[in-house]
């Protein structure tokens, strides 16, 4: 009745008779077929890049990604799996430096934009042979033969149409913030990707001392983890209810000011007795002018004062006390160094100082470091240096000048770039395009509440963490190869439209430039079509200004983040909205998503 069942069964070779039958009858083809009209399934599928080899986290997830969906299938549902490839960003373009031995933009553009954008395009197939062995041998079934690619023109448009959605209702915006740089690759990073990259280091943590203008040898004991900051330090900051105690430094005789509750901390720190004189609070000690470590900005600035909005009275723009809630008791010295050029919370300092002056007379951002991460010309003594090489060095000139009161090391989470781990990142005020993600912030939590996570702790934790603490999404990357900002600026006025398709582009009156992309296609004529959306063609057209007679409108030199890319799939993998309309109604929102825990971050 039954065939024998041979005793030496070879379970690789049964496994291959297996894909050798479902390849040959199109089985997945037949069960799509046999369930035309059946209720679906939704299945979306996370691009992989393909400049890089599978792991053995790869197998995992694909076959994970393939038992649901094929028991969904068994219980009659129509599951289409859609393949995709992620080839924009920097995975693409550290890969490509790695194999020319380059590292920084002035390298990437001294060998070239084309062609380093070409050999980008080239990369992304690398190994796309060895992922679909991959994944045909896992039995994964996944459409492959009509994946979307994320720089094929239709899926940029659809990304473009997105970005300009958001662009028309004010969601889209430029802005002046501090930002996680990347300086060696010349670039801001998204929360997402920084998150990625924290690993513990050991920092120095030095106390300073800030010389007080008005009392003579007595100073602020002020305290950061990042010496380097110090060139561009511009306030001083207290929390206006805290207790403050005067103490004398019996080694010195110096008078010194910190937070009374850390007194005897300090003491401990530096193994002698720290006498209190007296105490106040910290709205007593607000106004306060003192000397900063280094005169760089102060011997030209020192003196400057604003005219105060409220009073009319004058007052010295820098270098005196401010008061900030941020400010605890719970490590440091009580009094915080503020260079609101490297810090987020700094700069608000900035914004609501300036904001006490009249218009153009108050505080401005001064900040010694170029977005090469290298101390500029405004702090001779280390120009041309990497920031964080300087630590030694700027702890060792503030102890030779008595201005270094105690130095320890300092244990905690820093940031480097994700695909550069040697690349320590640094805060940087930077102009940056960013979508106003914190306006959708109460939508986003409800909606993460009705979404079944497995494991279920994701929900409120990880990614409902990263919802809550959602700050907008600094979406402009100042790099080579990606999606293109499709913003074009006015060189007269400087407004700004945004453009949807490249259609729609061309079609604009005075379209021109497109011959700059017709040369390289008759030098080479296998180029891809779709490099035409890309850099450095795209940067040639230019059109008529519809706001200026005369002027032309020339596109913003950035690329966007690569996770945007990959977090359109669900509407831009179908090159909607020009086309499968229908398709994309019945294919949104996703009833199965299965990914490695860093997309929560990421592409989630």
């Amino acid at each position: 009745m039954f065939d024998p069942v041979p005793t030496n069964i070879s379970f690789p070779k049964l496994e291959e008779e297996i894909l050798a039958f479902w390849q040959r009858e199109a089985i997945y083809e037949q069960s799509l077929a046999q369930r035309a009209d059946s209720e679906r399934f939704v299945f979306y599928e996370g691009p992989p890049t393909a400049n890089g080899l599978p792991h053995p986290g790869h197998c995992l997830t694909r076959a994970i990604k393939d038992v649901f969906p094929r028991y969904r299938t068994m219980r009659g549902y129509r599951c289409e799996r859609k393949g995709g490839w992620d080839t924009h960003g920097l995975p693409v373009e550290v890969e490509v430096c790695k194999e020319l031995g380059i590292h920084s933009k002035e390298e990437i553009e001294a060998y070239g934009i084309e062609p380093f954008i070409q050999k980008c395009q080239q990369s992304v197939w690398r190994y796309m042979q060895e992922w679909e062995r991959l994944t045909e041998r896992l039995g994964f079934w996944v459409n492959l033969d009509e994946a979307y690619v994320t720089y094929h023109q239709s899926y940029v448009e659809s990304v473009w149409w997105s970005l300009k959605q958001l662009f028309d209702r004010g969601l889209l915006y430029q802005g002046h913030k501090i930002v996680w740089w990347w300086a060696q690759g010349g670039t801001a990073l998204s929360s997402g990707e920084v998150g990625q990259g924290y690993r513990e280091v050991a920092d120095p943590s030095v106390y300073v001392k800030f010389p007080l203008v008005d009392e003579p040898g007595t100073s602020l004991l002020v305290w950061t983890t990042t010496p380097w900051t110090l060139p561009s330090n511009q306030f001083a900051a207290v929390h206006p209810e805290l207790e403050y105690a005067i103490v004398e430094d019996p080694e010195t005789q110096e008078k010194l000011v910190l937070a009374a509750a850390l007194v005897e901390t300090l003491a401990g720190k530096v193994k002698r007795e720290l006498q209190v004189i007296s105490t106040c609070t910290g709205h007593d000690l607000i106004g306060r002018r003192y000397t900063p470590p280094f005169d760089y900005y102060h011997q030209s600035l020192g003196e400057t004062v604003g005219t105060l909005q409220e009073t009319g009275e004058s007052e010295h723009i820098a270098w005196r006390v401010v008061a900030a809630d941020f400010v605890t008791t719970d490590s440091g010295s009580g009094i915080v160094h503020q260079a609101p050029a490297f810090g987020e919370v700094d700069y608000e300092v900035l914004l609501s100082e300036t904001a006490r002056f009249e218009a153009s007379s108050g505080p401005e951002l001064i900040c010694a470091v170029g977005p090469d991460g290298k101390f500029t010309a405004e702090a001779p003594d280390y120009e041309g240096r990497w920031v964080k090489a300087c630590d030694k060095d700027i702890s060792r000139d503030l102890k030779g000048r008595g201005l270094l009161f105690h130095q320890e090391q300092y244990l905690h989470d820093y940031p480097f770039c994700w695909r550069a781990d040697q690349d320590p990142l640094i805060q940087f005020p930077r102009r940056s395009w960013f979508i106003r993600t914190t306006q959708y912030k109460d939508q986003m939590l409800a909606n993460n509440r009705q979404i079944n996570w497995l494991p279920d702790h994701i929900q409120e934790g990880r990614f409902g963490n990263f919802l809550e603490s959602n700050v907008d999404w600094a979406l402009s990357r100042e790099r080579y190869w990606g999606t293109p900002l499709p913003i074009w600026v006015c060189s007269e006025t400087g407004r700004m439209e945004a453009i949807d398709s490249y259609d729609a582009l061309l079609a604009k009156p005075g379209a021109q430039g497109t011959e700059v992309w017709e040369a390289a296609k008759q030098a080479q004529p296998d180029l891809p079509d779709d490099l035409r959306v890309h850099k450095p063609y795209i940067d040639e057209i230019t059109y008529d200004s519809p706001f200026a007679p005369g002027a032309k409108m020339r596109r913003v030199t950035e690329v966007i983040d690569c996770w945007y890319d990959s977090g359109a799939m669900p509407f831009a993998a179908l090159g909607y909205p020009r086309k499968n309309a229908e398709e994309f109604a019945q294919q949104y929102p996703a009833d199965f998503i299965c990914e490695a825990i860093d997309q929560t971050r990421g592409w989630f």
